[in-house]
């Protein structure tokens, strides 16, 4: 039986990283019986009490000093043409990934965050690891976090990206797969407006991520009774967000506690026009799986910012303006038919770039991959 090591990053945070790890996890598991998945992070691994303590810095200070933490971002993890935090990490946890490789012994190592992938390009450029190993990038652009140079195989989310590790990493073209970022194949499936009363009223999906971060309470809280629209709020961790919005007296929002069940989140989709989101990698991703616009109010410090303008770039996402309402914004610009038709058009634009378009095809390649060796 073969063996796929998957390796995220922060087990105590339900990220993007974790989602995509999953869903490989589960393709490979759709399509084979004899092909087993093992998923770990290093980190935790390493200490899970101190990467617990990460998270819960990490929360705080993007919280309470967004400002500070995208610039750290961008000086150290983002075009920072330095190497020495890398060294750095180097020190404290190679040994433990050695001592990971050594006894799980995987036939393919798949990496959904740069900080994985880092140690195991620095094995393979050492001639210490000659396991096939396999990038999945699980934002827009690539950091100076991830490891390139001697990574096998590339999952790439866009034609934007492969050029970059093209350019810059001298990946060759046929080593990198334009998959888009991979999700769930629960999400494959669109059915218009499933279980609703047929009105008129626009349903709008509200996303603070995972951890229910951004101003989706502002924008909830200070609703006009009036407006002809609905809401549902994902409030992901976020307890208080939550009551906050079931205390709310009329019928205009729903609130959902954390959602892990992908059935559950396909059903929501389908009863929705629109998403209101941070630019989280895989939240956009299953929007544009199941065609619907997609409208920023706020991105988190550091890779969300960044994500932002190149989703911006693309056309795929809509930046609410400063000072606009994101829910007035959202609902007029549902009726408004040259914004549909830029969306609609940039999504076509998108899916046709996409060389890997279902998850089948993606598991073919890995497939491949394991018996190359």
């Amino acid at each position: 039986m073969k063996k796929v090591l998957l390796l995220p990053l922060l087990d105590s945070m339900p990220s993007g990283h974790h989602q995509v790890a999953d869903a490989i996890s589960e393709l490979i598991h759709a399509n084979s019986e004899e092909i087993e998945c093992r998923k770990l992070d290093i980190l935790s691994e390493w200490n899970s009490w101190i990467e617990k303590s990460i998270v819960a810095g990490y929360l705080g200070w993007i919280r309470r000093f967004p400002g500070s933490y995208a610039w750290i971002y961008r000086k150290l993890a983002y075009r920072s043409r330095s190497e020495r935090p890398h060294k750095f990490y180097e020190v404290l946890f190679m040994d433990k990934v050695k001592e990971i490789l050594e006894k799980e012994k995987p036939d393919l190592i798949v990496c959904s965050h740069g900080f994985a992938s880092l140690f195991i390009n620095r094995l393979k450029e050492s001639g210490e690891c000659a396991i096939p190993a396999l990038n999945i990038y699980t934002d827009f652009f690539i950091n100076d976090v991830w490891g390139c140079s001697h990574i096998d195989y590339h999952f790439a989310p866009s034609r934007q990206v492969k050029d970059a590790l093209v350019a810059n990493c001298n990946v060759a073209e046929s080593r990198i797969f334009v998959t888009g970022i991979p999700i769930s194949s629960k999400f494959e499936r669109r059915t218009r407006r499933t279980g609703i009363k047929d009105d008129a009223k626009n349903r709008i999906l509200l996303s603070g991520g995972s951890v229910g971060l951004g101003n989706i309470g502002e924008l909830v809280k200070k609703r006009d009774r009036g407006t002809n629209c609905g809401v549902k709020v994902l409030c992901g961790a976020n307890k208080d967000l939550y009551e906050d919005i079931r205390r709310i007296p009329d019928e205009f929002a729903e609130a959902y506690p954390y959602i892990s069940s992908k059935e559950e989140m396909n059903r929501i989709y389908d009863e929705v026009d629109a998403v209101i989101s941070k630019p989280g990698g895989v939240t956009v991703s299953e929007a544009l799986r199941k065609g619907l616009p997609i409208f920023i109010s706020s991105a988190l410090p550091g890779q969300e910012q960044i994500n932002l303008q190149i989703l911006m770039e693309m056309d795929l996402v809509t930046l609410v303006p400063e000072g606009e309402d994101a829910i007035d914004f959202t609902c007029n610009a549902l009726q408004d038919e040259a914004t549909m038709r830029k969306f609609n058009e940039a999504a076509v634009r998108y899916r046709k770039s996409i060389e890997l378009a279902d998850s089948r095809s993606i598991f073919l390649v890995i497939q491949q991959m394991l018996e190359r060796g």
